[in-house]
């Protein structure tokens, strides 16, 4: 089938195989690896991409569902070599280790302070619930998400 998507701000016009997972397809045929392939079972988030604005797990969503959609990943956020706001309250707040599971973590949190710009400690956790960290312990993740959300530039004490 023929698909026409468009992935960060460009159009995409590629023949795929109706089984294809969106996945896949940005990293395999777009070629954006940032959208990482974690668990294959839609448990991890690692995958994690916006939709027409609205955040999914890559590997749950086939290429040809995404047709005429338009479809942002970690790659797309950074503006003229500037990191995305919520990309630099991650590094800022140590929010990321190894760095697996970052780009749906930072795409989900996205999410949240969308449907919630101001949200507790509680709500960023819960709002987080489908993405899994191995490393962090999540409360740097809670952190940055929370720095984002309250606008501040430097790390405080």
């Amino acid at each position: 089938m023929r698909i026409t998507v468009t992935v960060n701000g460009r159009e995409q016009d590629h023949e795929v195989e109706p089984r294809l997972l969106l996945v896949h397809y940005l990293r395999d045929v777009v070629g954006l690896t940032g959208t990482n392939v974690g668990c294959d079972t839609s448990s991890c988030g690692a995958c994690t991409v916006h939709l027409d604005g609205e955040a999914v797990k890559a590997c749950t969503v086939l290429a040809v569902q995404a047709d005429g959609a338009e479809i942002t990943t970690i790659e797309g956020l950074a503006t003229d070599g500037e990191m995305h706001p919520m990309q630099e309250a991650f590094r800022q707040c140590h929010g990321l280790q190894c760095g697996y599971c970052t780009p749906g973590m930072v795409m989900a949190s996205l999410s949240l302070l969308d449907e919630n710009p101001s949200p507790s400690d509680d709500e960023i956790r819960d709002g987080l619930e489908g993405n899994l960290c191995r490393c962090t312990g999540y409360q740097n993740i809670v952190a940055a998400v929370r720095q984002c959300a309250d606008g501040r530039q430097e790390v405080t004490a």
